[in-house]
């Protein structure tokens, strides 16, 4: 069945002709849909999940998951409807997870007759857990050898063993402001290089 192409918009349009150029190999296209949604998506998440750094984050895992799975793209819906909707699964299991592990123990000393105790949740991750983390690991890990081995070093501690800022700075012996800039350099060539792989991590 053929598209109709008047139901788009120029834009919209381009993206499809971009999309075949990226599941063909070229970088120019991996790289134009990233400069053209980069901040848009960036501000999304931003709004969900209110922390600079986990958004940043975030930004780079849904480009990674949507360019890994072109291929599963459906042109009945706009390429930014789908990026979009890739971004805000990712971020509500993000979220998830980061409520699983900071659950307010107040909730299970209430004296009344709510359901409060069972809000209390296990720390152990459950199968599903496990996957969403292990999933984050490998998005980064195809391509994070080709960093400079500082960048490598730092990535690994953050997303490999999900240290925090502070803690990367006192293992690594150096400033927070240093290596927060780091870290935002490093996820920057990780955009580039994602581009430089068909399978986009």
């Amino acid at each position: 069945m053929e598209l109709e192409p008047r139901i788009f918009s120029t834009k919209a349009l381009r993206d499809f002709e971009l999309i075949e150029e990226a599941k063909a190999g070229s970088e120019k296209a991996y790289t134009e849909l990233m400069k053209r949604y980069k901040k848009s998506l960036y501000h999304t998440i931003l709004k969900m999940v209110r922390n600079v750094d986990d958004a940043e984050d975030l930004t780079i895992e849904a480009f990674a998951k949507a360019f890994k799975n072109l291929s599963k793209f459906d042109p009945k819906f706009t390429f930014s409807t789908w990026l979009f909707r890739v971004a805000t699964n990712n971020c509500i299991d993000f979220i998830r997870k980061k409520k699983l592990n900071t659950t307010s123990i107040q909730a299970g000393y209430n004296n009344d007759d709510s359901k409060s105790d069972l809000e209390i949740k296990d720390n152990t991750l459950d199968p599903q857990e496990t996957f969403i983390r292990r999933e984050r690991m490998e998005l980064v890990q195809e391509v994070v050898t080709k960093l400079p081995p500082r960048y490598q070093t730092l990535v690994r501690l953050r997303y490999f063993q999900e240290l925090s800022y502070d803690e990367i700075a006192k293992l690594t012996d150096s400033p927070l402001g240093t290596v927060k800039a780091q870290l935002h350099r490093a996820r920057e060539l990780l955009l580039d290089l994602m581009k430089d792989s068909k399978n986009a991590i």
